[in-house]
């Protein structure tokens, strides 16, 4: 079983922007608040990017920023553009069709996993960046 930390690592990406709010932000900066190497932050970054929700800027002073303001930007839309098609591990799933559970499981599997990733999906689109960043106000100190 794997995971991955990308959905998590781009709302800090992001709430990082927030809290940097009108200017440019570094990717090594970003690196830094995240903890991790910046060749890391530039691949979310661009899926970011794509997905409009950070625009970047090249040359001296250059960076990234948010495209819109943290209360226009949802969870969900977050994570649709670094998680486009969860597929929760039955992509590589083949069990034996021969047994009478292998024969069943994909179809129950996958119908459960629908209505738990509507419920999720759900939840996120509640949830805004504006509602992450006034989390953090408190124990941010500086720039707001």
């Amino acid at each position: 079983m794997t995971g991955n930390s990308r959905f998590a690592v781009s709302v800090h990406v992001l709430a990082y922007l927030a809290y940097k709010m009108g200017g440019q932000v570094t990717s090594a900066e970003i690196a830094a608040s995240v903890d991790t190497n910046p060749v890391v932050i530039r691949r979310l970054l661009s899926a970011l990017t794509k997905a409009r929700l950070v625009s970047a800027h090249k040359g001296v002073g250059g960076g990234f920023g948010l495209s819109s303001a943290p209360a226009n930007i949802t969870l969900l839309d977050i994570y649709r553009a670094v998680e486009p098609q969860p597929d929760h591990g039955l992509e590589r799933f083949t069990p034996n069709h021969k047994c009478p559970v292998g024969a069943r499981i994909e179809t129950i599997l996958r119908t459960a996993f629908f209505k738990a990733q509507t419920s999720m999906e759900s939840e996120l689109a509640r949830i805004s960046l504006e509602d992450v960043h006034q989390q953090l106000k408190p124990v941010c100190p500086g720039k707001h």
